[in-house]
């Protein structure tokens, strides 16, 4: 059975984990460049060296919203032109997406190279920290392109059937970097430099795979690079339509790690930070799944709404939120039933470090068990190409209401309103995801009902 026969016919729950499972290691292993990294600088160098990355990790998702933008852009409308049978479209898109990445990636590096210190500063870097965040953001910037092709391409490959391939590509980098990590921060003595060559060494490793799979016609779509700075317009703005929903969601991200640095520095001072990042990278490793699951969902509900096979988009809906519930209800109870024994991974030789991450992660992942339905809601109506409602939503739970409740609650309660707004925003932006979902639900047993009249009557015979 090819590709698109199990996109349209395949039992969707076989089909999903297919799908999913590679894509959950794959962003399992794209957030352990992250947390692997906090782990080695939190031991090797110390509270003062984990508040560097954490105020630095803003940018770091800027870099990602880019790579966002255009790759899971790309990849929607990849598969649903797959799905529609148009295979030139979707290796012109392809071509296109790549030429993006890397022309957005080398301006980001540029300008963040050109403007470090004074952007370290606005994150929210004290004097003590400042030198660890300038050590690791002047090393990391100079990966920014392998970054984004390794992790813009990867989708790509996953949107054409070969979920495997892009979690090798994932392994890889990841692998890598576990290895490196130690290495250079504990042998050879460079502290937060060596978790830094170690990332950007990684990423050059991963983008050299993904890049190689193309060119040698590994895949169902062939990646022309004459044609990639070949800027079609009209393909540009598509990708940036359905992609600006994940773009939007990853940029918020990164204007709130900087008001909230900016809180915690206040509230806190830096060691308010450490635990904050402490925090993050364990709520990463339990939503990256999910992301994984919205991945692997991806391709087939864009082909099957493609095809109007809305019964198959429905099931494949309700079984990727029945998954990222499962997820996050697993890392409500580890955060309930172990947050010492999580917070002392990344440095169990300073008590107050390891009171303050165990307080802060009880209250910020208070309401965790619900979010798994809003971030899959979020996903869906863009796979099916609504890039407003999922702008609205991804916007919904990190601008709409969390901004707001960092600005208000941390002046009422101090520092623990700051880890508050996180239930608070999580418990409002699930209701309006309930809202608007069931919408969309009523929308498309209309449409099944209305294609299977339309059978009926090109079935019957005339008189």
């Amino acid at each position: 059975m090819d590709r698109a026969e199990r996109l349209g016919q395949g039992k969707i729950l076989p089909l999903l984990l297919e799908f999913s499972i590679p894509a959950i290691v794959g962003m399992l292993v794209q957030a352990l460049y992250n947390v692997v990294d906090r782990i080695f600088v939190g031991n090797g160098v110390g509270p003062l060296g984990l508040a560097g990355l954490t105020v630095v990790f803003p940018v770091m998702l800027v870099q990602m919203a880019f790579s966002m933008l255009i790759g899971l852009g790309a990849t929607a409308l990849i598969s649903i032109r797959l799905g529609e049978g148009r295979q030139e479209e979707a290796e012109q898109i392809m071509s296109n997406a790549f030429g993006m990445l890397v022309l957005l990636s080398l301006v980001l590096t540029v300008s963040g190279l050109v403007f470090l210190d004074p952007l370290i500063r606005l994150l929210g870097a004290s004097e003590a920290v400042l030198p660890y965040s300038r050590d690791y953001l002047s090393i990391i910037l100079y990966g920014g392109v392998f970054q984004a092709i390794g992790f813009g391409l990867n989708h790509m490959i996953r949107a054409q059937g070969n979920p495997r391939t892009a979690m090798a590509t994932m392994l890889i980098g990841a692998i890598t970097n576990t290895i490196l990590d130690p290495v250079f921060i504990f042998v050879f003595g460079w502290g937060i430099k060596g978790a830094a060559f170690a990332t950007i060494i990684s990423q050059i490793i991963s983008a050299t795979w993904v890049v190689a799979f193309f060119l040698r016609g590994k895949g169902q779509l062939h990646l022309d690079l004459r044609n990639s700075y070949k800027i079609r317009w009209p393909v540009v703005l598509q990708i940036i339509s359905i992609g600006f929903a994940p773009f939007a969601m990853q940029l918020a991200a990164s204007l709130l790690n900087l008001i909230l640095n900016q809180s915690l520095a206040f509230y806190g001072g830096d060691l308010a930070i450490s635990a904050m990042g402490i925090v993050f990278s364990v709520n990463t490793l339990f939503m990256m799944p999910i992301f994984g699951i919205n991945q692997g969902s991806q391709p087939i509900i864009g082909f099957n709404y493609g095809a109007k096979k809305y019964g198959r988009v429905k099931e494949t809906l309700f079984y990727a939120i029945a998954g990222a519930t499962s997820i996050v209800t697993l890392g409500f109870l580890a955060t309930r039933f172990m947050p010492v024994q999580l917070v002392s991974l990344f440095g169990r030789h300073d008590a107050e470090l390891m009171s303050l991450g165990a307080r802060a992660m009880k209250t910020v992942m208070m309401m965790f068990p619900i979010i798994g339905l809003q971030i899959v809601g979020a996903n869906y109506f863009q796979a099916v190409g609504k890039p407003k409602k999922a702008a609205f939503l991804s916007l919904s739970r990190q601008v709409l209401l969390l901004i707001p409740m960092l600005l208000v609650l941390p002046r009422i309660w101090g520092l623990t309103g700051v880890f508050l707004a996180f239930p608070v925003s999580d418990i409002g932006s699930t209701i309006i995801t309930t809202m608007l979902l069931r919408g969309e639900l009523v929308h498309l047993k209309e449409q099944e009902e209305l294609e299977k009249v339309c059978f009926v009557a090109k079935t019957q015979p005339e008189r």
